[in-house]
């Protein structure tokens, strides 16, 4: 039964990350050509989430389940976060900013709910899972410290 709980858990966060990886991907196409530094860090984050959704599909097949290969259903944070086109201008790094913010913030509250069903699950899936949060979170605080730069820039 353990496992049962520690797989859709863990695709709960496949699926976050499949967000955050549209997203990030979809903001640096957007983002202006010559913000080579934002485009990076986007790109950046991005990757890290495929890195995170491949150790969270490991465990779950380890775990004897079938791994999530869509985005989260109800919303799809980061694509309702990351519409682009309909918020803002591609150029309007600072709104960018601030809606991946906004993502992250929603994915550490992600894996919060995930790490609060911990006793359900074996530790060795707690441990990724705070791993991961962790990580994220300084992603989480890069992207803020960003938005504050452009912020004193573009005032």
């Amino acid at each position: 039964m353990e496992n049962k709980v520690a797989i859709e858990v863990l695709n709960d966060l496949i699926k976050i990350n499949n967000d955050r990886i549209a997203g990030y991907e979809k903001a640096a196409e957007n983002v202006d050509k010559s913000d080579v530094m934002l485009k990076t860090l986007f790109y950046q984050v991005a990757e890290e989430s495929h890195e995170y959704k491949k150790e969270l599909a490991d465990r779950v097949v380890a775990l004897g389940g079938e791994p999530a290969e869509s985005s989260t259903a109800p919303g799809k944070i980061y694509r309702a976060w990351m519409d682009l086109k309909a918020t803002f201008s591609g150029d309007d790094a600072k709104a960018m900013l601030e809606a991946c913010e906004y993502g992250e913030d929603a994915a550490q509250k992600a894996y919060k709910q995930a790490l609060d069903r911990s006793e359900e699950y074996p530790a060795s899936v707690r441990h990724l899972i705070e791993d991961q949060k962790n990580m994220l979170k300084m992603s989480h605080d890069l992207i803020r410290s960003r938005r504050d730069e452009y912020k004193e820039v573009h005032h």
